[in-house]
């Protein structure tokens, strides 16, 4: 409750907010290794990647959204009935053509394997060819080899930074900079005073995994390695990352997990059904059940935590990710 509140109260002062900074055009954007200069504020986007869409949606841009694709959980609960309004290109990849039919100004895109040298979506330059810019957020290009691992491996440990960076290019572009301050102002207070209460509550003596999914419930899960955005959460938080790894989100066997014995089990919740274990309940069950995991002492002592996909991953829902852990931390 106090996430969906503090967001809504965002959402109220952005769109509040009397004080405009305006852009000053042309604006010239470095992004994910791709150089474009703006002569104006877009006035239509089409979003690929939850992320973007939120992001959007917060600084009060959701008149600009012309279509949205790949969703992991609901809308943010302040936006459901504007959401509705916005056509849904697909659940999860949409093709060029529904892209380009909707005419977009701008191509806001989370992931870099949607939109990149080998984009499943489209290339860069398979947009830029037909004059529609795109814009990546840096969460997921900055010190980051997506060239590596299925889901790209982290050259550094993942910042709030990149998601800040996002936000405040995004409100540039938008020519709503005044709100892109406001809101990250917001987020920084909030991942201070969630760092400073997960301390207070000991979090540095406490272990941790996050499951995000599996590609079959019998075999390794995908957890959140070192360098990645749940690593991120822990990292911050002082608590161990049971997972070595710097892949964002590698596959390792559950006997390894089950010796490191972590306090606390995070696990995704979402949508999306690609794979069997992107239904919690699945998870919870497996966990309960199988002669490897049962014996976990998270799984005995019921610290299984659920937590929203989008919270454990670079997007505007990180801070949430970050609050809901430090309120676990807490009562254990």
């Amino acid at each position: 409750m106090k996430s969906v509140f503090s967001m809504s109260l965002i959402a109220v002062t952005l769109f509040s907010s009397t004080h405009t900074l305006a852009t000053e055009y042309p604006l010239t954007i470095e992004n994910c290794g791709f150089t474009h200069t703006y002569q104006q504020a877009p006035q239509s986007t089409v979003t690929i990647g939850q992320a973007a869409t939120e992001i959007l949606y917060t600084l009060g841009l959701a008149n600009k959204v012309k279509g949205t694709s790949v969703w992991f959980n609901e809308v943010l609960p302040e936006f459901k009935e504007v959401n509705t309004g916005i056509p849904r290109l697909a659940d999860n990849d949409p093709s060029f053509e529904s892209i380009l039919e909707k005419r977009p100004e701008l191509v806001a895109v989370q992931y870099e394997w949607h939109v990149g040298d080998q984009g499943i979506v489209a290339t860069r330059d398979m947009f830029h060819d037909v004059k529609v810019p795109t814009y990546i957020l840096p969460t997921d290009c900055d010190n980051k080899d997506n060239s590596v691992g299925l889901d790209g491996t982290r050259l550094d440990q993942f910042s709030t930074a990149a998601l800040y960076k996002s936000i405040d290019q995004l409100s540039d572009i938008f020519d709503v900079s005044d709100r892109g301050d406001q809101l990250v102002a917001s987020l920084k207070q909030r991942e201070s005073t969630a760092i400073e209460r997960a301390k207070a509550a000991g979090s540095q003596d406490k272990t941790a995994v996050f499951w995000y999914s599996s590609a079959a419930m019998d075999i390794d899960p995908y957890v959140a390695g070192q360098k990645g955005a749940a690593g991120y959460l822990m990292k911050t938080l002082g608590i161990e990352n049971v997972v070595q790894s710097d892949e964002e989100w590698p596959t390792v066997g559950w006997e390894t997990l089950a010796k490191a014995n972590p306090d606390i089990i995070v696990i995704a919740k979402m949508n999306r059904r690609r794979f069997p274990a992107d239904d919690f309940e699945k998870k919870l069950e497996f966990l309960k059940n199988d002669p490897v995991t049962k014996e976990m002492d998270a799984v005995k002592q019921g610290n299984i935590v659920i937590m929203d996909a989008l919270k454990m991953d670079a997007t505007i829902r990180l801070i949430n990710g970050l609050e809901k852990l430090t309120d676990a931390v807490e009562q254990l």
